[in-house]
Parts: C-alpha cells; structure tokens; sequence
C-alpha cells in the first residue's frame, strides 16, 4: 500500500497554499488529491468578478513571490480591480504549477481511520495510508436548495454553482431567487446574454457594498487610518474588519459574540458596481416563495406579496449551508467521531478536529475561526496554523533557485 505523512484532500486556493507551506517542513512527504481549482473553474458562471480587494485575492505561499503581480509578469495577461473570475482561475493553476506541480487529479471516494492514522481509498480501487488528512474540499457539497424546490426537474430549477455559461437562457423568461452577490450577479449576467430577468429577495433592501459615502470617505481619510479600519484580509465592515483578520483572537470571543461577527461580515450584499447593470432589472423586495408549481414546460411560482410569475427557470442564489456530513467521502464512523455545530466541524488549534490528526479547512472552519475562513484571503492564518500544528514551527520561506 501506497504511504504519506500528509494527505491533503483539495487542489483549490486552501490546498494548494497549504501544501506549498507544508513542503517547507523539511522531511514530511506531503500528496495533494483533487483536481486544481474546480469550483472556481466549473461552479462558477464566465463574466462573475471577484467583490474582495487586490491583496485579499492572493493565494497566501512562504515567501510572497507567487503574487498576481508576479502571475502578470511571468504571463503577459492584463487586469485590475474587480479582478474577473477566468483571470483569477488562471493565476490558481499558475500557482499550482509553481508551488504544487504534482497535485494527483485522482478522486478520493472515501476517508476512514486505521490503527495507523487513517486510510484513504480511490475510485481506481487503490487505498493510501497516511499519518495526517485535511480536508481542503471547498463549499460545492453545500449548495442550499430551498425545500419548495426540491425534486423539480433541473431543466425549470438549478442552483447558481451548475451554470458555467447563461447564453442558453437567452430569449427566456428568468426569476433569479436571492439578494447576495451570486444572486445579484447572475441576474446581471443573464440579462447581459438575453434572458428576461427578475430578481426576488426576502430583504427589505439590497445591502450595497463600497457605497458611495464609504468611498468619498476612503480617500478622505488617508492611508494610515484607512489602514487602522480595515484589514488587508477584506472581510467586515470598518474596524470589525481588523477584528476578523485575526482567527485565534476571534476564537476567543464569547460564542454569541463571534455568532454576531459572523453574521455581520457575511450577510447577503453585492458589489457596488453591479448597480449600473441592473438598472433594467427588476427587483423584488420583501418577498419570498410561497409555493411552487409545474405548469406544461414552465414554473408557475407563488410569491408572499400574492403575486404569481410564470417563468422558464428559476435560478436559485441562495448560497451555502455548511454540512460537513455531506462530504461524501467521509466515512460515517469518521464523521461520528467530529464533534460539530450545526453542521460546522468544532475545531481546536491547528485547525484540527476531534479526530486527533483530521483537519477541516476553509468555509467550515468559519465556526470555529471566523468568517475570514470563507475568503482566500483566509489561506494565510490556515497555511501557517497548520505549519506550527505539524511540525511545531512558522513556516520557512524557500530559498529563491
């Protein structure tokens, strides 16, 4: 049977920044599973730009060198701020190539524990003992479906995460269910390719990040105080910003204290500069789904307001429930074993579960850590967490070739 010391099971910003600062760790076999950046490249829909800043959008490494300004120079390309998804994609796989050129795009269909650690098996039928697993297997699994929509055919429902391209729904009458970033910016991208568009969301207003007053504020303020409000990090609002940039100071917090953080920096927004491309889309506000109904080959949808749309599709924003008992390939003896939170895994330091040596990264470590783990900009705290975790120490930057 195949061996490593570590196991690490995801190639997406977290894996692969993880894995380049483990291989610091003189001596320890590091192995990579997955396929490099899928969900960025597969769940999410061509023309979407990332809301976070440019230093939040670095993939964290040792040494600072794999930076953006370093993907531009070593590839020609050519973008600034809000930074499009194809480009970010493509300076993920051209982080992988330097940092992590022999990520093995294997499937792992299952973890389980053995008397030496743990065993993990593939689809191809082999298995692989390894001291240590973490789990960097990103937010894909956890798609929310509202319960109206369940068991509608996918031709008349589908979460936002399945669509790659929205050219298909041109012609086509279109309601986009949700009022955060992923709602607001497919309904932009469906009315840009031709559909016929409406967005309903339960709140009473769209929550408008990088508002005009913020702004005008911005460069009022100067650098030094800009810099004492908000995080390179990029996640919450003025001064809650510096607070969430640090996860084990977060992790110290009452627990309705940090229930409260979170909520705050992650409720439903969307960027500022969606508004001038939705000026000609509707929006509903204060209303929700009542009930659902197949009408022929269309949706016939209820909404709270009284009102009924009969529409070709619904696309459901509704974002990410996290679940970790969805990570199918998590034994259920394992999973027994991490003690959880509605669906978050409780971690320790180290970002290590009750599982002694198992280690959940990203998104579902925003219980235990903050919402800075739900960003990129989070791979730093986790990378180097994990370094002292494994091997007692900081990372140790690679000497330049």
């Amino acid at each position: 049977m195949m061996t490593s010391d570590v196991v690490i099971v995801g190639a997406g910003p977290y894996g692969l920044s993880v894995a380049r600062h483990l291989r610091t760790v003189k001596g320890l076999e590091v192995r990579v599973f997955g396929e490099p950046m899928s969900f960025w490249n597969q769940n999410m829909p061509a023309g979407m730009f990332l809301r976070s800043n440019w230093t939040a959008t670095q993939i964290a490494d040792p040494d600072g060198r794999l930076t953006l300004e370093a993907f531009q120079a070593a590839t020609g390309r050519r973008f600034s701020l809000p930074v499009p998804l194809d480009d970010f994609v493509q300076y993920g796989l051209w982080y992988q190539s330097q940092a992590v050129p022999d990520v093995e795009r294997r499937i792992v269909m299952r973890v389980e524990t053995d008397s030496a650690g743990f065993r993990v098996h593939f689809a191809d039928g082999e298995a692989l003992a390894t001291r240590r697993v973490i789990v960097a297997a990103g937010i894909a699994s956890f798609a929310r479906r509202p319960a109206e929509f369940e068991g509608l055919p996918s031709e008349l429902a589908t979460h936002s995460s399945v669509h790659r391209d929205f050219t298909k729904f041109a012609g086509k009458k279109v309601l986009v269910i949700g009022g955060g970033q992923s709602a607001l910016e497919s309904g932009a991208l469906l009315h840009e390719a031709g559909a016929e568009v409406e967005v309903v969301t339960r709140a009473p207003h769209i929550n408008w990040l990088q508002g005009f007053v913020s702004k005008a504020l911005h460069h009022r303020m100067g650098k030094f105080v800009r810099h004492l409000l908000y995080a390179p990090t990029d996640v919450g609002p003025a001064g809650i910003s510096q607070v969430l940039a640090r996860p084990r100071f977060v992790r110290g917090l009452p627990r309705t204290l940090q229930d409260k953080l979170r909520k705050r920096a992650t409720r439903p927004a969307g960027a500022r500069w969606l508004v001038a491309r939705l000026k000609d889309v509707p929006l509903r506000l204060k209303c929700s789904v009542a009930s659902v109904s197949v009408v022929g080959e269309k949706l016939q949808v209820h909404l709270s307001n009284g009102s009924v749309c009969v529409v070709d599709h619904v696309l459901l924003g509704t974002g990410y429930k996290i679940d970790v008992s969805k990570y199918s390939f998590l034994g259920p003896e394992l999973l027994g074993a991490i003690r959880r939170s509605n669906g978050f895994p409780i971690l320790k330091e180290g970002l290590e579960t009750s599982v002694p040596r198992l280690h959940i990264v990203g998104a579902p470590a925003a219980w235990s850590f903050g919402p800075l783990m739900q960003f990129v900009s989070g791979s730093r705290y986790v990378s180097r967490a994990l370094c002292r975790s494994v091997s007692g120490r900081e990372p140790i930057a690679p000497r330049a070739q």
